[in-house]
């Protein structure tokens, strides 16, 4: 199996030799980096081409790195069908540089895109209708990415006084605080029936 994956893959590289920037088989998976502009082109070859016909398009979704220049990956997980193979197509793009959208190729792309585009942030190129999908209209921010914060920046709560949802900055109950499960109201200092087998017998 992994000898046709191998196979597979220089038969993709041998058709975009400038394009395709590795060739990969971790854990007998085909993965495939390729230039971002050239994406489009790839998953129309892959879907098409007599030795590929990848005509499922599975996923398309993102990877915050938020110390890389190009801080994301975005990531195609494709499957033949005809031929009972998965192919992971994988592409880099910053906060400002567009993906093209794959939507011309892959219909299912539209609300893949329109996902990763919400959480992520990241932007597809000529696609129809990028718009948010899963969070509110107003919504600030990409929840996915790394350096969004786990409280938010909002909170939405009902105003029983203006009869209508609101949104207002998180206040938080309380600073954060380190627990040393010393106090009574944070722990215990004995031990529990059955932890004395952790340390050795001794209670």
């Amino acid at each position: 199996m992994a000898e046709t994956l191998k196979e597979l893959g220089d038969h993709i590289a041998a058709h975009f030799p400038d394009e395709v920037l590795s060739i990969a088989l971790p854990h007998g998976e085909l993965v495939v980096e390729a230039r971002r502009a050239a994406v489009a082109r790839i998953l129309a070859f892959l879907r098409d081409d007599a030795k590929c016909l990848f005509r499922v398009l599975i996923d398309v979704c993102g990877v915050d790195h938020p110390a890389r220049e190009e801080r994301f990956d975005v990531v195609y997980q494709l499957l033949s069908l005809r031929y009972n193979r998965r192919l992971r197509l994988k592409t880099t793009a910053g906060e400002e540089t567009p993906v093209p959208s794959a939507v011309g190729v892959f219909s299912a792309a539209g609300w893949f895109e329109r996902e990763a585009w919400d959480l992520f942030g990241i932007y597809f190129s000529d696609h129809p209708d990028l718009r948010r999908i899963l969070t509110d209209y107003g919504f600030e921010g990409h929840p996915l990415r790394k350096d969004f914060p786990l409280t938010g920046y909002v909170e939405l709560r009902y105003d029983e006084n203006q009869k209508r949802v609101v949104y207002e900055p998180v206040k938080l109950k309380q600073e954060f605080r380190s627990f040393d499960f010393l106090s009574p109201w944070e722990g215990m200092n004995h031990v529990l029936p059955g932890d004395e087998k952790a340390k050795g017998g001794q209670p």
